[in-house]
């Protein structure tokens, strides 16, 4: 995601580029690996422009998402995510601390073919695979073996 392409498309759309969305296109752009939900977002984003408010990012990132230059990644419990890689990929994400890591995939289903056998009309399509990050991962195995062994005449 560079932010250049992102104005750019929101000038296509007939869309203004003010301070605030500036803000909020930086933020994109530089935490997109970690795909910020709103939170993270005006945390940082208001550092650059202090008028900015947490309703107004809410309202951009959805602005955003409708106009398809982000993705919205929706989560039961927990708060949304932004989506910057448009490309086909696989998110991993991490049942302990929620990283979410984007694992590109050498298999591309063609979404057209699928709907032509199927009836079935797209409109959207997510791939996730949930486990554990290699830090929660290594947290959980010596977690496990600092454990002691139980006396079992105790």
């Amino acid at each position: 995601m560079k932010k250049e392409s992102i104005i750019q498309q929101l000038k296509d759309k007939g869309l203004r580029i003010t301070n605030q969305r500036l803000s909020i296109i930086d933020v994109l752009v530089e935490k997109g690996q970690l795909h910020p939900g709103a939170g993270l977002i005006y945390k940082e984003a208001k550092k650059k422009c202090k008028s900015l408010s947490l309703s107004s990012v809410y309202a951009t990132i959805n602005e955003f998402a409708r106009y398809g230059i982000i993705k919205m990644l929706q989560f039961d419990g927990v708060e949304n995510r932004c989506e910057g890689n448009l490309k086909e990929h696989i998110n991993l994400i991490c049942m302990s601390c929620g990283k979410i890591i984007d694992y590109q995939t050498l298999i591309s289903i063609d979404q057209r073919d699928v709907a032509k056998k199927t009836g079935f009309i797209i409109t959207t399509e997510r791939l996730e695979y949930y486990g554990y990050c290699q830090g929660c991962r290594k947290d959980k195995e010596k977690s496990l073996t600092d454990r002691k062994p139980r006396n079992k005449n105790s």
